[in-house]
């Protein structure tokens, strides 16, 4: 019997202990061989369908992709070209709704009580956004006017970008609106409708997710409410809570005690300094949502920002409702940053409308898990100076506006520990505005697995690139890449899109740039319906004497097709400029084309 085993698709079954598992069987007795490979067989079919369908995060809601639906609008798509709506839309398909009554409809599968909508709007002839609403029906009932804006979309011209629409190349279509407490059952039919009095000329829609979400959560034994005297927070969203908040972490830390966020809305306008030892839980990401003030977010300092300070941090269990619009690198971050020590916990945060979802700095063993990042300015998620050890896991992104999840090694800062051995680990990227899915920019022995990363238009799904400095002048902190990178067991579906300064990019893209790289281990992956080119190596670092790939390696890769908005692209493609080698084992890749004659592909 011929058992054919793709290691990184066994889940917890490693493929050496199945091997033994399976020379076993020829020493042992017949009933007892049969008996134990009839069991090694069964376990290995469950943990190969598992870990199938197991890319990615996990998630609680149901996906309703709008040219799925029924519908009186306009169907837009599929469009692959840069600075288009159906662009940056979910398979590059959506709805438009130009007229009163229009409307987009479709039957639950399963009961949930809290919608997601991600739509788009028209600009302000001159900037800046507009507000309306959009009509939610539930069996032909008016349930909800749902108040929706472009006031946190529409970016234009070249990177940084600007508000100003006469820069033109707009991008950033898209924003979301969510309600919970609704009632919807299995066969019941969602109506989304542009009603006489919603403003905008038109609105866009490009999916719906149904989620049905827990009931709040209680208060932890051990803790100290924002609420309660003497800190005395609002919780409406009305009153600036700022201080109550700084005043109950305080008082957490001094007594050793936890920060409870009960089920609110808490406007926050300045840093949080969060110190060692410290835990803060809400109530849930639906129940318990920290806000910014809109008059004083144009202002770096009044923004949302929890600052690590210390190691053993624990924050989970709420969102964090910025109010940003435009992209300003000379500014700070806002969400969460700078330090989080040892053995730190980011958890079940939603987070929105800032800069950046996290961008954290000289940490180790930070597990930053089951998190939401949507419709942010820059990055998802960051693992700068002095990262190790750390990992994003079960996270998801969308509609972010520079790499869904990036591991940058910089050296901008001291670093406290030596960068390497991060992951990210079974999390989605979708739909970023600008830049990847997930990018590693150097360190020691870093991985993405598990992964799946879908529709990255503006660029790869998945980068490996020395791009970006991460060494100082002289060299003597040099973060670039050593042992050996991982990327296995990932989808990249319908990546690879137009990037406004490298044209177009490969779904996965070796790029070697300033630095040249050494120890790529690349297996198990399934690219399919790349936008441009599946797989490609580019090598601008060879024009300065860099430029060269060693050591690398590719197992038990599929690219069944590629080019599916942009003709006369490859599967795999080695650009001129490229030297080095690459070996290629048992993979499936339908068509390649080596440009260069200083590079060499070993295929086996």
């Amino acid at each position: 019997m011929l058992i054919y085993l793709r290691k990184a698709r066994i889940g917890l079954l490693t493929y050496e202990f199945l091997l033994f598992k399976l020379r076993g069987l020829i020493s042992g007795s017949a009933m007892n061989a049969k008996t134990l490979l009839l069991g090694v067989i069964l376990t290995l079919l469950v943990s190969l369908n598992s870990a199938f369908a197991s890319t990615g995060a996990t998630v609680p809601w149901t996906t309703y992709e709008a040219e799925d639906m029924m519908t009186t609008g306009e169907p837009l798509g599929p469009k692959y070209d840069p600075y288009l709506v159906e662009t940056e839309s979910s398979g590059q398909k959506c709805v438009k709704l130009d007229a009163a009554g229009k409307y987009v409809e479709f039957t639950a599968k399963a009961a949930a009580n809290a919608v997601v909508v991600r739509y788009s709007l028209p600009d302000a002839p001159g900037g800046g956004g507009i507000d309306s609403t959009l009509s939610l029906y539930l069996n032909g009932t008016l349930v909800k006017k749902l108040p929706v804006t472009s006031r946190y979309s529409w970016l234009y011209g070249k990177y940084p970008f600007t508000n100003d629409p006469r820069a033109g190349k707009p991008r950033n279509f898209y924003d979301e609106v969510r309600l919970k407490d609704l009632n919807i059952h299995p066969g019941d039919v969602v109506r989304l409708q542009r009603d006489e009095p919603d403003a905008a000329d038109y609105c866009i829609i490009d999916l719906v997710d149904l989620e049905n979400v827990a009931p709040p959560l209680v208060a932890p034994a051990n803790s100290l409410a924002i609420t309660d005297a003497p800190f005395g927070a609002g919780g409406k969203g009305v009153t600036d809570d700022t201080a109550a908040l700084r005043k109950c972490i305080a008082a957490a830390k001094s007594g050793g005690k936890a920060v409870w966020l009960p089920a609110g809305v808490f406007k926050i306008a300045g840093d949080i300094e969060v110190p060692s030892n410290v835990t803060i839980q809400g109530a849930g990401m639906w129940h318990t949502t920290l806000v910014g003030d809109e008059n004083l977010y144009t202002n770096a300092n009044k923004r949302i920002r929890f600052n690590g300070k210390g190691g053993n941090i624990h924050i989970s269990d709420f969102a964090i409702i910025g109010k940003l619009n435009y992209r300003s690198d000379s500014e700070p971050n806002d969400s969460f940053g700078e330090s989080f020590g040892t053995n730190s916990t980011i958890s079940r945060v939603w987070v929105e409308h800032t800069k950046t979802g996290a961008w954290v700095n000289n940490s180790s063993n930070l597990v930053v898990e089951g998190c939401r990042f949507r419709n942010t300015i820059a990055d998802g998620v960051n693992f700068c100076v002095g990262m190790r050890s750390s990992t994003i896991r079960n996270c998801t992104t969308r509609g972010t506006g520079d790499d869904c999840f990036a591991l940058w090694p910089a050296t901008h800062a001291p670093q406290k520990y030596a960068p390497g051995f991060n992951v990210i680990s079974h999390c989605t990227g979708q739909l970023p505005f600008l830049a990847n899915g997930a990018a590693i920019y150097g360190g020691e022995s870093n991985r993405i697995e598990d992964c799946r990363f879908t529709d990255i238009s503006p660029g790869c799904a998945i980068l490996i690139s020395t791009t970006f400095p991460t060494a100082d002048a002289k060299k003597n902190v040099d973060n670039n890449f050593s042992g050996i990178t991982v990327v296995q067991n990932c989808d990249l579906i319908r990546s690879g899109g137009y990037d406004h300064d490298w044209a177009w990019r490969a779904a996965l893209q070796l790029c070697l740039d300033r630095r040249s790289i050494s120890g790529v281990d690349i297996h198990d992956l399934n690219i399919r319906d790349s936008i441009s080119d599946g797989f490609s190596v580019v090598a601008p670092g060879s024009k300065h004497g860099e430029g060269t790939l060693t050591n690398a390696t590719i197992t038990n890769v599929d690219i069944s097709d590629y080019g599916i908005g942009e003709t006369h692209r490859h599967g795999l493609w080695i650009r001129k400029d490229a030297q080095g080698s690459v070996t290629v084992t048992n993979s499936t890749i339908a068509e390649n084309k080596n440009n260069s004659a200083d590079f060499t592909i070993n295929w086996k």
